[in-house]
């Protein structure tokens, strides 16, 4: 996503046959690797993830090595640092078996439904959709711990289901938005990405997956580095949990949650002003379907 013009522009092609298909295949290898998921009694190690930038040596941007910061059975946590900052990129490789793939991936996307789950949440809206696409700009405002301020997000998702390869992809990134300007009673997060990619067992609406999260963010905070580590460390596995009692708790109750996946993107709802230019666009193959456009 990036701003041409007063035009915010998703590089599709490249989201989804880069980074995409490098989570696809670092997921596949983990799994083939590690038998971490499998109950066959013998104990296995744990391979680091690969570098994302492996194979990319002309670049000159050689990624850090992975660090392994929790080994569960079905959970498995590593971070690298980000080269020329304090921060760190988060990995997380994990698996659920009572809940299916569908259930997971839709609850993720429900906005309506998170701000009753996630106590953290202070605000969470969807301010623009591409009718086109389904890409979406969300504004979203959440608790920090005690005594930092709490922080916002704007960012842009993007989601899609991969019959082909078997799986479910949610993307999202920080972006600038002209109805979302900063505000002084958040500290505004404009470095922040995160991708999803979950492999069902079987098949998208029978239990047991595998996911694979990456994701990264600045938090604007001055605590030392190994402060903010530990917040974040600590922090994606109690979302994760959360996440997935969520997920239990829709379907044993048998709450109504919006299904993301069947869903056409004009068919979404009306809860964000859409795009009304989607036939301009089709037009304009340099810019292509995936953008949102703000006069």
């Amino acid at each position: 996503m990036a701003a041409l013009a007063g035009v915010f522009v998703w590089d599709e092609e490249r989201i989804q046959e880069e980074e995409l298909q490098r989570s696809i295949d670092e997921m596949k290898r983990l799994e083939e690797m590690s038998g971490v998921f499998q109950s066959s009694g013998v104990e296995h190690h744990s391979p680091e993830p690969k570098s994302q930038t492996e194979g990319n040596e002309e670049s000159g941007d050689r990624a850090q090595p992975w660090e392994m910061v929790m080994d569960k059975k079905h959970f498995k946590l590593w971070r690298r640092p980000i080269t020329g900052t304090p921060l760190y990129q988060y990995r997380v490789f994990g698996t659920y078996t009572d809940v299916t793939p569908r259930q997971f991936f839709n609850v993720q996307l429900d906005t309506e439904y998170r701000k009753k789950w996630d106590a953290l949440v202070i605000k969470l809206e969807v301010i623009e959709r591409d009718v086109v696409s389904g890409s979406e700009v969300l504004h979203w405002v959440t608790h920090f711990p005690y005594p930092m301020y709490s922080r916002d997000y704007v960012y842009v998702r993007r989601y899609s289901v991969d019959q082909e390869n078997n799986v479910m992809v949610l993307v999202s990134r920080a972006v600038e938005h002209p109805s979302v300007p900063e505000s002084p009673e958040f500290v505004r997060v404009r470095s922040y990405e995160s991708q999803m990619v979950i492999r069902p067992h079987k098949s998208f609406d029978e239990n047991g997956f595998d996911y694979l999260l990456t994701y990264s963010d600045n938090p604007q905070t001055v605590f030392p580095r190994y402060c903010v580590s530990w917040m974040m460390s600590s922090g994606m596995p109690d979302f994760l949990e959360k996440l997935h009692m969520a997920t239990l708790k829709a379907k044993n109750m048998e709450i109504k949650v919006k299904d993301y996946i069947s869903a056409k993107p004009l068919d979404m709802g009306s809860e964000a002003k859409a795009t009304t230019q989607s036939s301009e666009r089709k037009n304009e193959g340099s810019r292509g379907p995936a953008q949102i456009e703000y006069a």
